[in-house]
């Protein structure tokens, strides 16, 4: 039988049934500056090197002398984070797929008055199917351009890649797949998103914990 659980952190304590689905909410504030939902409203709220799209692998530390910068992408344009798993970006916000409702459209709004741009925040929205994780989120309002995203799980921690629209939204998208071991259950998989700029500061984190 297929197995997949959803859940997504937001600004307050939320649960729903999506799609036949547990999705679930939790609140979480953004971290301060110095150390700083989609169909189911779902947020915990965080960037990756520019390149090549394709899962996110085990942490390693960025070797090049240039730090990385979000892939500029256009208006629609469909990036493919994994089989099943595309996300596309317009004004209005974040669209994604799923492998387990491929094709099921999930969005995130960034013009719904319910994030401030204006204020560091990473969010997250997650699902786990067949022994994966697909994770994505929004990040914005932090200082600097964003170069990095690192996300804590329960299975270890992974460098995801981030996505933007061009000239300064304000805002872009992280997103990053990986292995569920079988200790590492989907209730609390994701313990911390940390996005960092092209300085090595602090844009924006998140901590579930």
């Amino acid at each position: 039988m297929k197995r997949t659980l959803k859940y997504y952190l937001t600004g307050a304590v939320v649960t729903a049934a999506v799609a036949g689905m547990a999705t679930m909410s939790y609140a979480a504030p953004a971290a301060p500056s110095h150390g700083a939902p989609a169909q189911a409203e779902a947020a915990l709220q965080a960037a990756a090197p520019a390149g090549k799209d394709g899962a996110a692998t085990a942490i390693g530390r960025t070797t090049g002398k240039k730090a990385p910068t979000p892939r500029v992408v256009a208006p629609g344009e469909r990036v493919t984070a994994a089989p099943g798993f595309q996300l596309w970006l317009t004004a209005e916000g974040k669209h994604w797929t799923t492998p387990s409702l491929p094709g099921l459209e999930q969005f995130r709004s960034v013009v719904d008055g319910n994030i401030d741009l204006g204020t560091p925040g990473v969010s997250v929205q997650s699902e786990i199917s067949d022994g994966r994780a697909y994770l994505s989120g929004l990040y914005y309002g932090g200082r600097g351009t964003a170069s990095t995203v690192e996300i804590e799980t329960a299975s270890g921690t992974v460098r995801g890649k981030l996505i933007e629209l061009s000239g300064k939204p304000g805002w872009g998208v992280w997103y990053a797949t990986a292995d569920v071991t079988p200790d590492g259950g989907p209730l609390g998989f994701v313990s911390e998103v940390t996005v960092r700029t092209t300085k090595g500061t602090l844009y924006a984190q998140l901590t579930t914990r």
